[in-house]
């Protein structure tokens, strides 16, 4: 049993959560992508569904696969958001990022009734953190932010935090974002907690968005080799 399978199987189950005539969030990255591929058949058969893409990306995977798009300006409610995560802890707080597009993932989960999240099992940890935190900032002073934020986190707790500025790969260029921006990966190994370390980013000069999601998931998938585990939240 592969990873891959264990996502193809997440992102299948949360094809029950779809319903005709909704607006849909599409997430981004490879989780995300399986669903928008099992979407389109969906599509295809005569569902009638509207999506709201949380990236380039994924807009265009989505009119590739004949998915209508609705820019979110034109958007004044989401019905149904459907995203992957980097990491997941018990109570469904998350890490997200790691495809660079925390910011707009956010503003669509943030505007929807309801928010789904899948991923493989391997995903679900005991306390954030060993995944690298991503923070978005704004490329003018961006080293001063980066400053901040190294001291915000020692600050919430975390132990000898590494703060690196996200490359592309093999370029030694920054990795720009869809909104124009950089991002801060935050090696903390232990988060112990999220909330203090979210709010204490929140209110640094530069920083745009962080990708510690609190409160947002109501619904958590995770794929296996069985098939699908639902585990359900309230706030």
């Amino acid at each position: 049993m592969s990873d891959e399978d264990a996502k193809r199987n997440a992102a299948a189950a949360a094809l029950d959560y779809v319903e005709d005539g909704m607006t849909l969030g599409l997430g981004t990255g490879s989780t995300a992508a399986f669903f928008v591929e099992f979407l389109a058949e969906e599509v295809a058969d005569g569902l009638v569904v509207r999506g709201v893409p949380t990236s380039e990306s994924t807009r265009r995977l989505a009119e590739t696969h004949g998915i209508p798009i609705l820019p979110i300006e034109q958007v004044e409610r989401i019905d149904l958001t459907v995203d992957g995560a980097d990491e997941i802890d018990p109570g469904a707080n998350l890490i997200k990022g790691g495809g660079a597009a925390l910011l707009r993932e956010k503003i669509v989960a943030n505007a929807s009734d309801h928010m789904v999240v899948i991923a493989d099992a391997s995903k679900a940890v005991e306390q954030l953190g060993a995944f690298p935190l991503p923070v978005e900032v704004t490329p003018f002073g961006f080293t001063i932010t980066a400053k901040k934020v190294y001291d915000a986190l020692c600050a919430t707790g975390i132990t000898r935090p590494k703060v690196k500025l996200r490359e592309l790969p093999s370029k030694g260029t920054p990795l720009v974002t869809d909104g124009g921006n950089y991002i801060l990966d935050c090696s903390c190994q232990v988060i112990p907690d999220p909330r203090a370390t979210a709010v204490a980013l929140s209110v640094i000069p530069g920083v745009v968005e962080h990708g510690l999601f609190l409160n947002m998931a109501r619904t958590v998938i995770l794929g296996d080799s069985e098939g699908a585990e639902l585990l359900e939240f309230e706030y």
